[in-house]
């Protein structure tokens, strides 16, 4: 009788190194075991954190790291913020800072968010995911909003589950446009929202002047409730500038 498929498959990630000696660096200060190391006559690099087992080659001819497009990983977990806080401390240590830019580097990770992606010296994504994060999004924002609240709801997707802080930037501020007459609370959320964002972008003057546009509407329109509710959200804009170290005037100056 011929033997049955058993589900106690052990797959490795295989990823490409366009410089070993970086890779290993990485690594390393990340706190990776380096359990296989060769250089010639080819280049294969294994590493072991917890249950994660990466190997490395040598990356093709032409790839250009700062595309990031080398390839990735996806690594389920139960949750996501002991790992992003493990990682965070490690660069800290190392670096006296959070690699939060350029190559390598890992991406914020916001109250509530389900995923975030740590990114190699060769622009290799391993992306971070919680278990419970929802099977299904509603791109285009739930169906049961409308105007720039449904905006609003499409930005969060783009920013906590896709990783893309550019196309959330664009769809908050092309919304503003498209619904100048939404309520007052939803346009100064738009407008924090934007602030974060910018700050999170490096666009310290767009964060600016979100920020003064943001200023006079909760001087003028909203309720005392309304503008805690939007302070909330403004905080995120102060807690990216602490996490990732930022002087107080980085990301549009101190808030008033």
């Amino acid at each position: 009788m011929a033997e049955t498929v058993r589900a106690n498959e052990t797959p490795i990630v295989t990823l490409h190194t366009h410089d070993a000696e970086a890779t290993l660096a990485f690594y390393t200060m990340l706190g990776f075991e380096t359990t296989w190391k060769q250089l010639k006559p080819y280049v294969y690099l294994a590493f072991l954190w917890s249950a994660i087992e990466l190997h490395y080659s040598r990356a093709p001819k032409g790839l250009d790291p700062t595309e990031e497009n080398g390839g990735g990983a996806l690594i389920m977990v139960d949750h996501v913020a002991p790992y992003h806080a493990t990682f965070t401390a490690a660069m800290r240590a190392a670096h006296g800072k959070v690699l939060s830019r350029g190559l390598p580097r890992i991406t914020r990770l916001r109250p509530g968010a389900t995923r975030f992606s740590l990114l190699d010296p060769t622009g290799n994504h391993l992306i971070f995911i919680q278990r419970d994060e929802p099977e299904e999004l509603e791109y285009g924002g739930s169906a049961e909003l409308a105007g720039l609240a449904k905006v609003l709801d499409q930005v969060r997707i783009y920013r906590e589950f896709k990783n893309d802080d550019h196309a959330a930037y664009r769809y908050a501020k092309s919304g503003l446009k498209r619904h100048p007459d939404a309520p007052a609370v939803e346009r100064a959320t738009a407008h924090a929202v934007l602030v974060e964002l910018a700050t999170a972008l490096d666009r310290p003057e767009e964060a600016a002047r979100r920020r003064d546009d943001l200023q006079s509407i909760m001087d003028d329109e909203l309720t005392e409730e309304e503008r805690q509710e939007v302070e909330r959200e403004l905080d995120h804009a102060e807690e990216l500038r602490e996490w990732r170290g930022d002087g107080p005037d980085d990301g549009g100056g101190e808030r008033t």
